[in-house]
């Protein structure tokens, strides 16, 4: 099956993972219109094929992960446009339950901070830095989710810190208030990356994508209760799956599961 071509970012399978590329190193992965558009259809790929389990997205180069919003073509064209499922087409998809990690290989401001905390996982290289400028430039980053998510995701005064001043961190201060999971040499980002990807993959596929749906949607209901008694349907697939009595029999029998996401 070849794989499609996209201009601003490549797409590209190594067996069970999808690698989505930002490929403008050229603007240091700025995303502009048509690069917000390819990005939705590469994470509309991903959700529809069967036979990938993880995404990893990246940046291309050895500079930036994604610096948010080509300003100078904004300036250029005046063109706002980003597709329904928001900044690099994933900061407003609420409806993907497979796993995405991002590989944070150099500067990640503003869009790309956000890109990042949409993420499910982060690797980053320890040349990474993070930054939400937009107070600076008289702007609030009010596009792409990051002032909801970071208020859920970190401590409030860590979040505060990071939104109000508009100042950058490293990547060391990013792992300790949890907008990553991990630090590594920049020469080992994307090794480490794909071996994170391989522990999600030795999870039953169902398992993990009816975890994130529960994880993700009992955040909006109001008490434990109903979140613990609500239905979800990635669970109830999940529970009628193959994979169900796989993993068990597996276990039973000492050997490693074959899982198939059926």
């Amino acid at each position: 099956m070849a794989e499609p071509f996209f201009e601003h970012c490549r797409y590209e399978r190594h067996g069970r993972v999808l690698v989505i590329t930002i490929n403008r190193p050229q603007v240091l992965n700025a995303l502009n219109p048509a690069a917000h558009f390819e990005m939705a259809q590469a994470f509309d790929l991903y959700a529809a094929d069967p036979e990938l389990h993880v995404a990893i997205v990246t940046g291309s180069g050895d500079r930036a992960f994604c610096v948010g919003t080509d300003l100078k073509e904004l300036a250029r064209t005046g063109e706002h446009r980003k597709p329904a499922s928001g900044f690099g087409g994933i900061t407003t998809r609420f409806d993907l339950f497979k796993p995405v990690i991002a590989a944070v290989n150099g500067l990640c401001l503003g869009g790309g901070a956000e890109m990042v905390a949409a993420c499910d996982l982060a690797v980053a290289s320890d040349n990474a830095s993070f930054g939400m400028p937009e107070p600076l430039v008289g702007l609030a980053a009010l596009g792409g989710g990051a002032l909801q998510r970071l208020a859920r995701e970190m401590p409030m005064k860590d979040a505060m810190m990071l939104i109000l001043t508009g100042q950058r961190i490293d990547a060391q201060e990013a792992r300790r208030i949890s907008l990553i999971n991990e630090v590594v040499p920049h020469q080992e980002l994307m090794p480490a990356a794909f071996a994170l990807a391989e522990r999600v993959l030795a999870c039953a596929p169902l398992a993990v994508q009816a975890s994130k749906q529960v994880m993700l949607q009992s955040l909006d209901m109001p008490d434990l209760q109903t979140a613990m008694n609500a239905r979800y349907t990635m669970a109830e697939k999940m529970l009628a799956s193959q994979d169900a009595i796989e993993g068990p029999l597996a276990f039973a029998e000492k050997r490693k599961p074959v899982w198939t996401g059926r």
